[in-house]
């Protein structure tokens, strides 16, 4: 191997390292398994390293504007971010919708919840999960659909409340509430949507919630003051709107309604 040969290979490496950056990235709770399968493809892509946090939409909104050094926020609503804009803590113009979320009634035992929700309305088990409705949107739209379907009252004295919607997954798969309102994207077979509900399911049994019972669960992303001039917070968020992330958002379980990630 020639000596001109080696010099421009460190050259090569002196230059991506040189151009690679660091971006801190604030991710709603329900997007942990995508964000990661997301995180590693934008890193192969581009040589930048995000470094993902995972919470409660409402508490990183909290830490953000007492100061907390994250560069992107995906949220897991519209209007948190919306917020921050007004607030001056996110650069207005950078937001924008990068996923659809679904909520679905879940247990991790077979047969217990039907396809239409209707053990909502027996209310023959002694807990239900939800996400906190004070932070979490998915818990807010949880809240919803028990108004909805006219059972708030009966479940009330019963939800075990998570600080974020990966607590209440945690409540129902080890068994502190018998089923419980989650993402989607938290129950399907390795992150996929392949063919009947029973066939994406990772276990138990589910209820898709038909998007009319709540309101539409509209993530969006935005670029943060503290993230204004870093290469790879904007690289990041153009690469959300690429095919290669909209293809990992879709195959877990989230939808791309118009104008979603473009």
């Amino acid at each position: 191997m020639s000596k001109l040969f080696l010099s421009l290979i460190c050259a090569l490496a002196l230059g991506v390292g040189a151009h690679a950056a660091e971006v801190t990235v604030a991710v709603a709770a329900n997007f942990a398994a995508p964000m990661q399968q997301i995180a590693r493809a934008f890193a192969q892509d581009t040589g930048h390293q995000a470094v993902v946090s995972l919470g409660a939409t409402g508490s990183f909104y909290a830490q953000i504007r007492n100061g907390a050094p994250f560069h992107v926020f995906l949220s897991a609503d519209d209007e948190t971010p919306q917020r921050l804009e007004r607030e001056g803590l996110a650069v207005s113009g950078s937001r924008f919708t990068y996923a659809l979320g679904q909520l679905v009634l879940w247990s991790p035992q077979p047969g217990r919840v039907d396809d239409r929700g209707e053990v909502l309305r027996t209310g023959a088990f002694p807990r239900l999960a939800i996400a906190n409705p004070r932070l979490a949107p998915y818990g807010q739209a949880a809240m919803q659909v028990l108004d909805r379907m006219g059972v708030t009252a009966q479940w009330q004295p019963r939800l075990v409340v998570g600080e974020n919607i990966a607590q209440a997954y945690q409540f129902v798969a080890t068994g502190n509430a018998s089923l419980g309102f989650v993402a989607l994207s938290q129950v399907l077979v390795d992150g996929r949507m392949d063919g009947r509900i029973g066939g994406r399911i990772r276990e138990g049994s589910a209820w898709i919630v038909p998007p009319s019972l709540h309101d539409p669960i509209r993530q969006d992303a935005v670029l943060l003051s503290r993230g204004q001039g870093n290469p790879a917070a904007t690289a990041l968020l153009a690469y959300l709107r690429g095919d290669k992330a909209r293809a990992v958002i879709r195959a877990h379980g989230y939808s791309l309604g118009a104008g979603v990630g473009s």
